[in-house]
């Protein structure tokens, strides 16, 4: 009996990474919110009950939305296009938190709605927004890309939202910015015109620092955190500490010293921290190897689909998570001063992960929806017999 081997698809690559970020995620916000003894290992603390329902709900929408045909988001620009009606949810939530008393303030920046327990983050839905808009736009407008004045067209929203974002969140109005270029180069823009915009751009960003003292101060002590190690540079310091203390094979989980009241943001922008210092370097190659998983995923279909709109939203969407990841990484191991974000789908949060699940379920949708190669209809082929002579018991095959 002939045996069978399964080859795995990429649906099923991006399904394992998903859902391992996910339960990694899970493990990690309940043991760092379980920061006294007395807390059974197997009971769910408040935050770490609230971080896996997040979880269940992230992953029911992530194959639900793997279940949508993405080619429905590829139509023309109208009233009834899925696109456009993102975008607009976003540009009217970004205004929306700049309002006062409409906009809830947390830690001293106004980036959330919601009313009770339910909120929102808009610059969440801000930066999928634009990545939905520019897959559209450069897939429907060819010449999108041949000139500045159509270079400046792609840009105006992408800065709209840039400017609605920065005031309140810096890094993901970087992170925009970024992926936007990432996006850019791959949609082969002209060097020259790209360079023309950058400077602008960099300059408008330096003035956002400079324009807030505690982004300065930031600045400031990223280059020598020990000069403040009680103020600014006390995060830095602390998630060092859980670095070097993890080793290579960690402290065990649920051991961890740090997430004890030493290092803040420990469930969301320090995540990564903990799980270094409980999971040593084995849970940092295992969080890095997922993320490469997903944008394995992203390289193999940019180089097999003919679909350029599934293409660029492939890219979009691995630009997004790919630039989140290495720069909360970043921030953990002090490389870059801190940002404020996320580690995608491991930290703990409500709209930026059910947000970016639903991003992933398009990944998916794309991996299941994937162009047929053409057949070639089969056309009757005539086949000349030559004539046959008998000859007695013989059969002499003449020339047709």
């Amino acid at each position: 009996m002939e045996a069978s081997i399964y080859r795995m698809r990429l649906r099923d690559i991006l399904a394992m990474c998903v859902l391992g970020l996910l339960f990694l995620g899970l493990i990690m916000v309940q043991s760092a919110s379980a920061k006294v003894s007395n807390v059974p290992s197997w009971h769910f603390t408040s935050a770490g009950a609230k971080h896996a329902m997040f979880v269940g709900l992230s992953l029911t929408i992530f194959f639900l939305v793997g279940r949508f045909d993405y080619r429905r988001l590829n139509t023309r620009l109208s009233l009834f296009n899925p696109v456009a009606w993102v975008v607009a949810a976003g540009f009217v939530t970004c205004v929306l938190v700049l309002v006062p008393h409409v906009g809830r303030e947390v830690n001293g920046a106004r980036r959330w709605l919601g009313y009770g327990p339910v909120q929102l983050q808009p610059s969440e839905l801000a930066k999928w927004a634009v990545v939905l808009f520019l897959a559209w736009w450069l897939a429907n407008k060819n010449d999108a890309l041949a000139t500045f004045k159509g270079l400046l067209l792609t840009l105006i929203p992408v800065a709209v939202f840039a400017v609605l974002i920065v005031k309140e969140d810096f890094g993901t109005a970087a992170l925009i910015g970024l992926a936007t270029v990432g996006i850019l180069l791959v949609a082969n823009v002209k060097w020259w015109h790209l360079a023309m915009v950058i400077p602008p751009a960099a300059a408008a960003g330096a003035f956002s620092i400079m324009h807030k003292s505690y982004r300065m101060h930031r600045m400031t002590a990223f280059l020598n955190p020990w000069a403040d190690p009680r103020g600014v540079g006390y995060h830095m310091i602390q998630s060092l500490l859980a670095f070097s203390s993890g080793g290579i094979v960690g402290n065990g989980l649920g051991f961890g010293i740090q997430k004890l009241g030493y290092l803040p943001e420990d469930t969301t922008d320090f995540i990564f921290s903990i799980i270094c210092e409980e999971l040593g370097i084995f849970g940092a190659i295992l969080t890095v190897a997922l993320y490469l998983g997903i944008l394995y995923v992203v390289w193999q279909i940019i180089r097999s689909q003919r679909d350029t709109f599934a293409k660029l939203l492939a890219l979009g969407i691995g630009c997004m998570i790919g630039l989140q990841a290495v720069i909360n990484i970043a921030v953990a191991t002090v490389s870059v001063p801190t940002k404020g974000l996320s580690l995608p789908l491991v930290s703990a949060g409500g709209s930026g992960l059910i947000i970016t699940s639903m991003a992933l379920g398009l990944l998916y949708s794309i991996t299941r929806f994937e162009e047929e190669p053409e057949t070639v209809p089969s056309l009757p082929v005539e086949v000349s017999v030559p004539p046959t002579l008998p000859v007695g018991d013989l059969a002499i095959n003449l020339p047709a």
